[in-house]
């Protein structure tokens, strides 16, 4: 259930408007998901979340706009965000990951999970090699 209620006219607001023109520049198409029609109820924070989502996904990088994705969806799964979760498996499978990528990455998340966990629970020191 919903935290906040979306505007009933996001693009009213021209701050807004600028901005949803803008994600549909640099992603090339018309829709405006959910996340962002709701972050409209703020168009400070809209703005600000924008500007910080298209410098690192949508930027040009030493990383492969695809692994962003994948990296992305691991990191919401190990945050249980849901809509996060679907979102950006849903954009690594536009930027090409495959169902064998897709499958691979979850045994990553499984296995980082556990050995996270038995990690925080034995507390072994860091080795020295690895700072």
């Amino acid at each position: 259930m919903p935290t906040v209620s979306p505007p009933t006219e996001p693009e009213a607001d021209p701050r807004v408007r600028a901005v949803f023109d803008d994600i549909r520049a640099t992603r090339g198409s018309d829709f405006i998901n959910n996340f962002w029609l709701y972050l409209a109820f703020d168009a400070d924070l809209l703005a600000a979340t924008w500007a910080e989502v298209k410098g690192v996904m949508a930027a040009p990088s030493a990383l492969d706009p695809k692994v962003k994705e994948m990296i992305y969806a691991a990191v919401s799964a190990a945050n249980a965000c849901d809509y996060c979760v679907h979102s950006h498996l849903a954009a690594a499978r536009a930027k090409g990951m495959t169902s064998a990528e897709q499958a691979d990455l979850f045994r990553v998340v499984a296995l980082a999970g556990k050995t996270n966990h038995l990690a925080n629970a034995i507390r072994p020191p860091v080795d020295a090699v690895f700072v």
